[in-house]
């Protein structure tokens, strides 16, 4: 049976710098995004070489802040196979309005950028007080939120996972654990010690790929480990396409690669169950065209 692949964490850049200007979070763009700048048209001929069937297209705010217009106009153009991850500032007056307001342009998740390669922050600003009605409003909706943060982050994605439990939480690149001592990764404590949270899952992306295959790690311990933790459905796999290098069907392969000891039913909720869990719009929309068809 061929496996059905859910990409929940490709970006997108669009040529025209008119009607799209740049405008990075942090005043810096990130160094992919300007090396490697792929529009929506050859995602979509990536993934079909890639085998790959839907997206949840995931904002570039690295590249665009909090302008969602490049994402949200391209999975409008595509809805049964297409929809959006997007970033709002959580702390503005209005951000309740917003989100709804992109709600209606094809968002079906948020996604708060507290540490990565241009902006390092500990993230305390995600639970500011004035962050808190729209918390509130993701658990009422009940939208995903995804973080992207290394371990300077982690201790504010622990209380926002115990402050707000109705609220699901998708944790990027695993939060870049520490897997450097190799079997049983005791330097990935931190990650271990926030499996507790039922409300935490985690994006799967070529970086825990990458983190998996240096010597003393490999994938055979840690994929396992990672599934013993946390549960397969609790894990999504987002491709990173195009800040990983690679053509996104590499990147499909390095994963079949890695997940290559893990059970039929443990790959197919990675690959994909999850992510109609995570996105139930994904699963409307293929549910839909297969009645048509």
């Amino acid at each position: 049976m061929t496996q059905k692949i859910i990409d929940i964490h490709p970006h997108i850049i669009s040529p025209d710098t008119g009607r799209y200007p740049y405008n990075p979070l942090g005043g810096v763009r990130s160094d992919w995004s300007a090396e490697r700048p792929f529009p929506f048209e050859q995602y979509v001929t990536e993934m079909e070489a890639a085998g790959v069937a839907q997206a949840a297209m995931v904002q570039s705010a690295t590249t665009y802040g909090y302008d969602n217009s490049y994402a949200a106009d391209s999975v409008c153009r595509d809805p049964a196979r297409f929809v959006g991850v997007y970033t709002v500032d959580v702390a503005a007056p209005d951000a309740v309005a917003t989100i709804d307001m992109w709600r209606g342009r094809g968002m079906v998740g948020l996604r708060l950028f507290g540490a990565g390669s241009t902006v390092q922050s500990d993230g305390r600003w995600m639970i500011a007080p004035e962050t808190v009605p729209v918390w509130e409003h993701m658990a009422a909706i009940d939208m995903p939120v995804c973080i992207q943060t290394t371990s300077i982050g982690l201790p504010v994605v622990e209380e926002i996972l115990g402050r707000f439990p109705g609220v699901r939480i998708i944790l990027d690149h695993l939060g870049r654990p520490d897997l450097t001592d190799g079997a049983p990764y005791e330097k990935a404590a931190p990650l271990w010690a926030l499996a507790r949270f039922a409300n935490l899952y985690l994006k799967v992306t070529p970086r825990t790929f990458d983190l998996s295959e240096k010597v003393p790690a490999t994938p055979e311990t840690f994929f396992p480990k990672l599934v013993a933790e946390y549960g397969a459905g609790r894990l999504a796999w987002g491709s990173n396409f195009p800040a990983n290098d690679g053509t996104l069907k590499d990147l499909v392969d390095q994963g079949h690669r890695c997940f290559a000891a893990l059970s039929e039913d443990d790959r197919a909720a990675i690959w994909a169950g999850t992510a109609e869990k995570l996105y139930p719009q994904l699963l409307q929309a293929s549910k839909t065209e297969r009645a048509i068809a």
